[in-house]
């Protein structure tokens, strides 16, 4: 199968085009209030885009975002709408399934459901909040570097003879900023959030990143899934009332504990003291670092890596998701 790099629907207007996300407005004037998320098979890694892409991966990373979304919604409200339709036909070969959920986008979509199907969902607009709410259970990647170093994460002091790959005694909020396309984001302390959104939103943000990520962490956990690490994003919906909380605004946004945006490895083969198997694209950076093109532009992926990762997302997916409601 071939991937789906780029997105080209002429007669709608590209609002933002990310490192895998092409957001849409949607062309009904009624529908103002609303964007249309589409997921590419893009892959990035150390904020640079791949020459090719994932064949698969937007639909992966999109049925995984849902499965999720909905399980934490009685955490969180989130921003989708309407969810991507043909989801279950793309998995389980039901045509009649995608057309009924195809009939929950506008039909001015209609021309162009070749490129949405399975990998698109309407989602309300809201104001972003500019920190990437990350949570950590185990040290491991950048904080793993930071504490061999200083024996600190994101400038947090931590207890002395940490392990590579140790969990943490309780999870930890370690944000950074979010970066525009092409800029790095930046590893802050917590007490920086407050600088960026205000101290009521800052706070709210790292005890509900928290809490998500705990619940995430105990499903995965039962499904021989162990979660590392995950990155949150949130948003802010319009104020209804002058005398409305900040925290009653507050949704989950963009894509939520996919490959993408998480590290997974198997329960099965954990081992503190080095690194683990994962079912992330955390195969992507080892490949790039072990042949030495780290932060080079125009890099392809050879074929047994792209095939290798399409694996690996997969994998991570039917684990997580097994044969319930969204399998």
């Amino acid at each position: 199968m071939t991937a789906l790099e780029n997105t080209n629907m002429p007669k709608l207007k590209l609002v933002a085009k990310g490192k895998v996300r092409d957001i849409y407005a949607l062309p009904d004037e009624a529908d103002s209030d609303k964007l249309l998320f589409v997921a590419t098979d893009r892959i990035s890694a150390f904020d640079i885009i791949m020459d090719n892409g994932i064949p698969n991966k937007g639909s992966l990373l999109t049925t995984l975002s849902l499965f999720w979304f909905d399980k934490l919604s009685k955490i969180l409200p989130h921003h989708v709408l309407a969810p991507a339709p043909s989801t279950c036909w793309n998995e389980e070969g039901d045509r009649n399934k995608a057309d009924e959920a195809w009939q929950s986008f506008p039909r001015s979509l209609d021309e162009y459901r070749d490129q949405l199907e399975g990998r698109s969902m309407i989602v309300r607009k809201c104001e972003v909040i500019k920190v990437e709410a990350i949570v950590r259970g185990y040290i491991t990647g950048s904080a793993w570097n930071e504490y061999k170093k200083s024996q600190t994460v994101h400038g947090i002091p931590m207890p002395a003879g940490l392990k590579e790959s140790d969990k943490f005694p309780q999870p930890i909020f370690t944000p950074s900023t979010k970066a525009d396309q092409g800029e790095h984001d930046e590893n802050i302390h917590p007490d920086k959030v407050k600088d960026i959104c205000g101290e009521e939103l800052a706070a709210e943000v790292s005890r509900v990143a928290v809490e998500l990520y705990t619940e995430a962490a105990t499903h995965a956990e039962a499904r021989g899934v162990i979660l590392a690490d995950t990155k949150f994003e949130f948003g802010l919906l319009p104020a209804t009332s002058e005398s409305q909380s900040l925290s009653s605004r507050l949704i989950l946004i963009d894509e939520v504990l996919t490959p993408d945006s998480s590290r997974y490895w198997a329960a099965d083969t954990y081992a503190t003291g080095r690194g683990q198997d994962s079912f992330d694209k955390q195969y992507v950076r080892d490949w790039l670092i072990s042949e030495n093109k780290k932060n080079v532009e125009n890099v392809r992926l050879p074929e047994e890596v792209v095939k290798k990762t399409e694996q690996k997302y997969r994998e991570a997916k039917e684990r997580i998701m097994g044969q319930g409601k969204w399998a």
